[in-house]
Parts: structure tokens; C-alpha cells; sequence
């Protein structure tokens, strides 16, 4: 279902829908109001959603917006909990961050035209949203699909932050109840992924069409300055290369880049040289990264990492492992899954591999 406002993508995000006075605010909020289908006790909560520190006369959003990110996880969580007893922990976490990444809250900021209802004063971001927005709309053009993500034009986390503050600011009005919030937030969220629409996804269909010929598959990531690099090897040979500044978005390019090779012709495109790190020593070597971790997890005083086998795949004769590893700093808890090894001791430190690029880095 979709709402009134922003159910068509909008032609341009460069300027605002309503000005930034009270009038202008106030009918920023009745906007949303009327897409959330929710009439806040408290407007003034909306009011500093829609505002960005750009905005110096007002107080912005970035309380809410942490409150948000964190809200917003909880509530994917639990609503991918209940809905599917029968999963394992890998899927949840994969349902749970690619529904609350920065690339799928931009998207659904485009798809209502969130941006042009925000008090700010930043013509460079301005800028940057036009040009996603641009993208995103040459996407539907080309019929890509509502769960399509992963363009060629990196996501501006201001439009993240929106959905993120508007969510905050529900949660608080209704009294931090969790429920109440997802009753009004979840419809504005749609396409919300699913293990049903999971395989529209490029990574999940690589597999699938591999596992289904008897092939595996490994994904190896390098960093070169701020750009992921990703390989993705079939059978051990090279199919496909992505690239991009976000890790998720660089290994959604080498999955698509790797289905199009293999759909064409896959014979072809098997001595492709792979993508190897520099003389400086850009890239990332995935042996001994176990070690690694282990070495920041003691210096930060964190409990050991652990590791756990979450699936084997394959033959006998070509055994594909996929393993876990689990980091609690502080009270919270953080997993990485590797991609099939033929060795659980490669896995393992594949997944430490990510783990440290996720606490290193802080890639989404």
C-alpha cells in the first residue's frame, strides 16, 4: 500500500515542497501525518524530525535519528523473529540489515519524497540527493524492480536519517510502545525483503543458480583507499568484479556482474585476471585475520570472539563450510557470516575477516 504523498517518485529533490517557516512546517507535518495515517500528540516531535542541523534556528533531528537507528532494528528484528520460527540466525541478520541499511531507508525516503518536507540549508546536499534520486528513477525506468539497490551512486545517509527521526518521533509519541510503532511505520517501509522476495536479490540468486550446477561460490574483498573492491570466484575461477565505497554495495555489483557473465556465455569469461592489492598494501589478506581479531578483541578487554559452523553445503567430495563468529563489546553483540569455504579454518577467518572490516570501518 502507498500513501499520498511521495507515491510517485518525485521529478527532483533540489527544492523544498513547504518553506521552512511555522506555516511551512505545519504543512510539512500534516503531509506526513497523512502518508503515516497517525496524528501525533506531540507535532513538535515531527517538527524536529524534519529539521537538519543545516537548519541553525531549529532544533534537528540527529537525537532522534540515533534513536531511530536503533528502534528501527529492534523492530525489524522482532518482526522477522515472529514471522520466521524456522530460520537460522544468518538469515535473520542478513532480513534485518538489509532492511534497515542506509541504501534501503534512502530508498524508501525517495519513494515518499521525505527530503523536499526537511528545514535545511545545504545546497551540496541538495546536490548529492538529486543525484541519487536521479538514479533511482532511471532504475524504475528500466523496470529494475522495487527491491532493486546497489546503484552506481552511493546513498546520502541524510535520507537514511529521515526515515530513521520519523520512526524515533512515532516511537516517542506513542510512548515507546514498539508495537504502536510498527503498526504505523511498517506500510511506509514496503517493499520490506523477505525470505519470500530474498531471491530478487543478486547475491542470493548467484547462489541458487550455482548451487543448482554443482558450483561454489566465494566472494574475496579487497579495500583500495575508500573503494571495496569485490571478487566473486566460481569454482575457483574468476566470473565477476564490483566495485563501490560501500561494502554491501560493492559485493551486490560483482554478484551482478558475475549473473550476467554466466547467463551470456560463462566459458568465456573464466581467465579474467582477479583484482589484486598494490604495492601499498591496500588490500585485505583474509588469512590470519582470526588472529587478528583475537588481538582487538584482548585489547579492547572485549570477550573472546566465537566462532560457530552455521552450514555445510556441497558434495562430500567438495564440502562447503559457512561459520559465524560472534564479538560482544559492551553489552552488545555483533555476528559476521563467512561465505563457503572449503575449509572451516578459512571460514572462520573469512568471518573475522568481516567482522574486523565492519568494526574497523563501520561499514553498514
Amino acid at each position: 500500500m502507498l500513501g499520498p504523498v511521495g507515491a510517485d517518485f518525485p521529478a527532483s529533490s533540489s527544492s523544498p515542497l513547504v518553506d521552512a517557516s511555522d506555516e511551512g512546517m505545519r504543512a510539512a507535518v500534516a503531509k506526513v501525518e497523512r502518508l503515516l495515517g497517525y496524528s501525533f500528540r506531540d507535532p513538535r516531535l515531527l517538527e524536529e524530525a524534519l529539521t537538519h542541523s543545516s537548519h541553525t534556528e531549529n532544533l534537528s533531528y540527529q537525537r532522534l535519528e540515533f534513536l531511530g537507528d536503533a528502534v528501527l532494528g529492534l523492530a525489524f528484528a522482532n518482526y522477522i523473529y515472529l514471522t520466521y520460527p524456522s530460520a537460522d540466525p544468518g538469515q535473520l541478520t542478513s532480513l534485518r540489515k538489509a532492511n534497515v541499511s542506509t541504501e534501503k531507508l534512502a530508498r524508501v525516503a525517495v519513494r515518499h519524497d521525505l527530503y523536499r518536507l526537511v528545514r535545511r540549508n545545504s545546497p551540496s546536499l541538495d546536490q548529492n540527493v538529486d543525484e541519487f534520486t536521479q538514479s533511482v528513477l532511471r532504475e524504475r525506468e528500466e523496470g529494475l524492480g522495487e527491491l532493486h539497490y546497489g546503484g552506481s551512486i552511493k546513498a546520502p545517509k541524510v535520507l537514511a536519517d529521515i526515515v530513521e527521526s520519523i520512526a524515533a518521533a512515532v516511537y516517542v509519541d506513542c510512548d515507546f510502545n514498539l508495537e504502536a510503532l510498527w503498526r504505523v511505520i511498517r506500510w511506509m517501509l514496503e517493499p520490506i525483503i523477505t525470505l519470500e522476495n530474498w531471491d530478487e536479490q543478486p547475491v542470493t540468486t548467484l547462489y541458487v543458480f550455482c548451487q543448482k550446477r554443482g558450483k561454489s561460490v566465494d566472494f574475496e574483498k579487497w579495500k583500495k583507499g575508500q573503494t571495496y573492491v569485490m571478487n566473486v570466484f566460481v569454482d575457483g575461477k574468476l566470473i565477476g568484479i564490483g566495485s563501490s565505497e560501500q561494502k554491501t554495495i560493492a559485493k551486490l555489483n560483482a554478484a551482478r556482474d558475475a549473473l550476467e557473465k554466466l547467463s551470456c556465455s560463462e566459458a568465456e569469461y573464466m581467465d579474467t585476471e582477479p583484482y589484486l592489492p598494490g604495492e601499498d598494501g591496500a588490500g585485505e589478506h583474509i588469512e590470519g585475520s582470526k588472529q587478528k581479531l583475537n588481538e582487538l578483541c584482548s585489547k579492547n578487554r572485549w570477550p573472546r570472539p566465537v566462532y560457530k559452523i552455521e552450514g555445510e553445503h556441497g558434495p562430500a567430495h567438495d564440502k562447503r563450510f559457512i561459520c559465524s563468529v560472534q564479538v560482544k563489546p559492551s553489552h552488545d553483540t555483533f555476528m559476521t557470516l563467512s561465505d563457503p569455504k572449503s575449509r572451516v579454518k578459512d571460514a572462520e577467518n573469512a568471518a573475522a575477516c568481516k567482522m574486523l572490516s565492519e568494526i574497523l570501518f563501520g561499514v553498514d
